[in-house]
């Protein structure tokens, strides 16, 4: 069984440097870019080696060391969406078997394949098999990596009896396997699961890693976009790499027939964040309006800029944020801001929460000038 171990990526050595897709989309041919032309980005600037991660290069030292030592155990990725939990584990798969990743390699998604009856068949059956290359390299190449590969991508999906099952199949056949699961949430993942695996935190990306990555995309496809427009992008991005990508590749598609520059609107736009200019007219109304006024003005700017009342309050929670307010203020608006989003998500009336809304911020402003 493997020791357990739980690593932060932040404090650990940087490893060597390999070959990158980044040199290879610049020599591509024409026939290569007509079939990259086609790919979404995420998928076309994928990282290729791991020194392509971005924002992880401490986690990518402490993963070659286990290459180079031969002794890689189980591993476990946790972190939120688009920080770089699968193109990792992927990077990791070239760099143990090269043209031989497909063979050796088994990829599921657990979110769309989560029950027992995966586990037993697809799972076991691959971890239970040793190709026949594999004897080969055993004994006529000590460096290459002698044992394969199981992905669990959104193995926080997998049901309790699947990973009751998995935690045994995964001390059975450490012999000649090894599993990498990936997570957005450790608490939905069995302890028994947790405790087989060396575990690496992936945190939101710093901007300086987005902007590093998105700089070449917008280099390698001529994408025009103003200054404040890039700025915004990146803070909206909130440390996922997908998620700017995504966008970027939206404002650039919608803008490539014009030949336009991507505008800071559209970048709102396109992420349906509230514009901070329209959180202040609404804080504006609800401060200086009269109550049922005040519903009334935010009612039309959601309904005309199409805002969801979920994400103006967390653009409220900021621009409030900013402000000069005493502890007990912040303390009485942050519960009532937090209550209307809890009936949000249970399926509340949005009329009903916008209204509450205007009742809270002006509550919590009464007490703070009667203070």
């Amino acid at each position: 069984m493997t020791e357990f171990m739980d690593v932060d990526v932040d404090n650990i050595g940087k490893g060597k440097r390999v070959a990158s897709r980044d040199d290879a989309l610049k020599k591509n041919t024409d026939s290569e870019r007509v079939l990259n032309d086609n790919l979404p980005w995420i998928e076309k600037y994928r990282p290729y080696s791991l020194d392509d991660v971005g924002g992880h290069s401490s986690v990518i030292g402490t993963i070659r060391q286990f290459v180079s030592a031969n002794r890689v155990p189980h591993l476990l990725f946790y972190g939120p969406p688009g920080t770089g939990k699968t193109s990792t584990v992927l990077a990791l798969s070239r760099e143990l078997y090269g043209d031989n990743a497909r063979n050796m390699v088994l990829e599921l998604n657990a979110s769309d394949e989560r029950g027992i009856d995966v586990v037993r068949d697809q799972v076991k059956t691959f971890a239970s098999t040793r190709q026949m290359f594999q004897k080969a390299a055993d004994k006529n190449d000590t460096n290459k990596s002698n044992f394969k590969l199981v992905i669990l991508d959104e193995a926080d999906a997998m049901t309790n009896v699947a990973q009751n099952a998995l935690r045994r199949i995964i001390e059975k056949y450490t012999a000649h396997t090894r599993f990498c699961i990936l997570a957005n949430y450790t608490h939905k993942l069995n302890p028994a699961l947790l405790s087989r695996c060396t575990r690496f935190r992936f945190s939101p990306l710093p901007i300086e890693s987005i902007r590093k990555r998105l700089d070449f995309v917008i280099e390698s496809e001529g994408v025009k976009i103003e200054e404040d427009a890039y700025t915004s992008l990146l803070k909206l991005s909130n440390g996922d790499m997908r998620r700017g990508l995504n966008v970027l590749q939206a404002c650039h598609a919608a803008t490539f027939s014009t030949n336009e520059t991507i505008s800071d609107d559209m970048v709102f736009e396109c992420v349906g964040h509230p514009h901070p200019q329209d959180i202040s007219n609404i804080s504006n109304a609800i401060l200086q309006q009269e109550w049922t006024t005040a519903v009334k003005t935010v009612q039309n700017i959601k309904q005309t800029k199409g805002l969801a009342l979920a994400d103006i309050l967390q653009g409220l929670v900021e621009d409030f944020d900013s402000m000069e307010l005493s502890r007990a203020t912040r303390v009485t608006l942050l519960e009532g801001l937090a209550e209307v989003e809890w009936r949000l998500s249970g399926g509340g009336n949005e009329l009903i929460q916008t209204s509450a809304v205007v009742g809270v911020v002006k509550s919590a402003m009464e007490f703070e000038l009667s203070a």
